[in-house]
């Protein structure tokens, strides 16, 4: 094992590169939990009400796979919360390795632990924003859990979950053996509230990809708490240049080492749902033969609003100038008379824009 965290020492040390393949972490709030959660919680353990599951994602360009998030003695990695995390004690534990049809009981969908994309055995996981709909986890307890809508946690499970088919990269645990075990299956005031090391990681040797391959986005944890959730994380992603990785660190960045702000997080500083530039919205249903319907949360950013469709050769299909927007609202675009393909819809608030890509078949 010791050796095994060397050699990765080693490669941070000397394979680096100056380059920006690493375009954002993004930390989304996945679920708010309420009373429903916690009485039909049953074996899966106390989960306090107003629980806050979040979920941390690396968004790279295209090409580049998320290879290690570490901590060595010059960069502490760490994982806190000021209560404790909350693990399910039913099928929980330290990653996701539950099959989809145990994530439909109890509360074995909260779950905190750390992955290189794995949402589940079988499945990866997407931003709720990005998934299509399709397939959505059904929870049969009664009183149902997961079904609350609350608002500050965009868009509800029961629309869309998060979770969509795929071959998850194998999960690999270097020298944390211990530190890990504070996302275990317990609840016993062992779970937190601190996970740290100085001398660990955790690791995708092949490298992880996102599911989509172009959008690239890695869920790399999942943390559940009651309490202000924070993180300090480096992370080392493979180029697409055999052989060479480039390394962020969250704060006193050395020789090729690249000081990344957003690995610095804490949930008190956080908005409402994306720690994302940009207004937040989501498509559905994508792919579609002919209407999507755009969802835009201006209820989490308020300002003037505009959309534009483009093709990827840069033609632009749609425009519309929405004015100002204070609630959350939805439009309809019709490519009904556009060829199938791919395209890319632009929501512009106050003149920051985040872009997403459809599918119309």
């Amino acid at each position: 094992m010791k050796n095994l965290v060397l050699v990765f020492g080693l490669i941070i040390c000397n394979l680096s590169l100056n380059a920006q393949g690493l375009e954002n972490i993004i930390v989304e709030k996945y679920y708010i939990s309420d009373g429903n959660d916690t009485l039909a919680n049953l074996d899966g353990g106390v989960l306090p009400v107003g629980s806050v599951t979040y979920r941390v994602y690396v968004d790279m360009l295209p090409g580049y796979k998320f290879q290690v998030c570490y901590g060595v003695p010059a960069h502490e990695l760490r994982i806190e919360t000021t209560t404790l995390f909350f693990n399910n004690e039913d099928r929980g534990s330290t990653s996701p390795n539950f099959s989809f049809v145990n994530a439909a009981k109890n509360t074995v969908m909260l779950d905190s632990w750390l992955t290189v994309g794995a949402a589940c055995n079988g499945y990866l996981g997407i931003l709720k924003a990005d998934d299509n709909g399709v397939g959505n986890i059904v929870n049969n307890y009664s009183p149902q859990v997961l079904q609350n809508a609350d608002p500050n946690a965009g868009i509800p499970l029961t629309t869309q979950d998060g979770f969509i088919a795929g071959t998850p990269e194998t999960f690999t645990e270097l020298g944390i053996t211990n530190d890990i075990a504070v996302f275990d299956n317990q609840n016993d005031g062992t779970n937190g509230p601190l996970f740290s090391t100085f001398n660990g990681s955790w690791v995708s040797l092949n490298g992880a990809t996102g599911p989509d391959t172009v959008e690239n986005k890695v869920l790399i944890a999942q943390i559940t708490t009651d309490g202000t959730f924070c993180f300090q994380l480096n992370i080392q992603l493979r180029t697409p240049t055999p052989g060479i990785v480039e390394n962020y660190v969250a704060q006193n960045a050395t020789g090729s080492e690249i000081l990344f702000s957003a690995l610095n997080y804490c949930s008190t500083t956080g908005s409402p749902e994306f720690e994302v530039e940009g207004p937040a919205f989501s498509m559905y249903p994508n792919p579609s033969s002919d209407i999507f319907s755009m969802w835009i949360f201006a209820s989490r950013k308020s300002g003037h609003y505009s959309y534009s469709v483009y093709s990827l050769d840069g033609k632009q299909i749609l425009n519309k100038d929405l004015g100002v927007q204070q609630l959350d609202t939805m439009e309809k675009l019709d490519l009904n008379s556009c060829t199938p393909g791919v395209y890319l819809v632009e929501l512009t608030v106050d003149g920051q824009s985040t872009t997403r890509r459809i599918v119309k078949n």
